[in-house]
């Protein structure tokens, strides 16, 4: 159990499990530290594996009257220095990868990189943009479980449903908080010239941010990876963890492939 201070003063818990190269997971607007049960246990053995809760949410500080989402890099920065890690490559979840990529980009060189996992992460571009009010606005006409989920799932993992529903009661900051995260987002030439790895990851089915949405934030970053999974929902972290797992292994192998094809000429 450890406490980083952000910058504000705020104390932002964070967990640490495994050795060598470093990623750290940022949750997104249902979620906490707890989210990532699936991914953790995969990764232990050949990565240092940071997860953290967001102010707001799990174990952090939730004493102040608003959240300002704005501030999230800030907390996730922190964790990265109380933890003593130079670079980490950063993933981030729906709501979580915007604060994802804002960090990496006011520290571009303690980034390894960062995975965008259904979503855009915030930049701000007018193309997108309009794909991103559009794609919201078709998934706003469906309940907020099955933009998430799948019904097939829903039915097959009645234990695995309730669990996700279960882990937003443990977070004091709602969706309405986050709204500003998207706010002042970087450009695309922001992104680009900072030369961070960029992966685009996301879903075919995903309900929430359409394929196409995502192939034109991937067109548009040059240089960046695209990484869309067949027949993968909105939370495939949660509901198709094999999938997802591949995913992170595909780009953090290519990322941090010196690093460890050191640590198996040494083992």
């Amino acid at each position: 159990m450890s406490y980083a201070t952000s910058a504000d003063g705020a104390r932002i818990y964070y967990e640490t499990h495994g050795t060598g190269p470093a990623v750290l997971f940022v949750h997104g607007s249902g979620g906490h530290h707890a989210a990532w049960w699936q991914q953790v246990p995969h990764l232990r053995d050949r990565f240092t594996v940071l997860t953290l809760d967001l102010r707001g949410f799990g174990r952090s500080d939730s004493t102040m009257d608003t959240f300002d989402s704005r501030i999230f890099p800030d907390d996730i920065l922190a964790v990265l220095t109380a933890a003593e890690i130079d670079r980490a490559v950063l993933v981030g979840q729906s709501i979580g990868a915007a604060a994802a990529l804002k960090a990496a980009l006011r520290r571009p060189g303690r980034a390894a990189g960062v995975i965008l996992a259904h979503s855009l992460g915030g930049i701000d571009h007018p193309d997108l943009a309009a794909r991103v009010r559009a794609d919201r606005s078709t998934a706003e006409k469906i309940p907020v479980l099955d933009r998430l989920l799948t019904p097939r799932f829903r039915a097959d993992e009645k234990a695995k449903t309730f669990l996700f529903q279960q882990m937003g009661t443990f977070n004091t900051a709602k969706m309405a908080d986050l709204r500003n995260l998207n706010t002042d987002g970087p450009t695309v030439d922001d992104v680009v010239g900072s030369r961070i790895p960029i992966c685009f990851l996301a879903g075919e089915n995903d309900a929430v941010l359409r394929p196409d949405t995502v192939r034109a934030a991937a067109a548009l970053v040059t240089g960046s990876t695209l990484d869309l999974v067949a027949k993968a929902p909105h939370s495939m972290y949660w509901e198709a963890p094999i999938l997802f797992n591949a995913a992170l292994d595909r780009f953090l192998t290519r990322v941090y492939c010196d690093e460890l094809a050191a640590a198996g000429a040494s083992a």
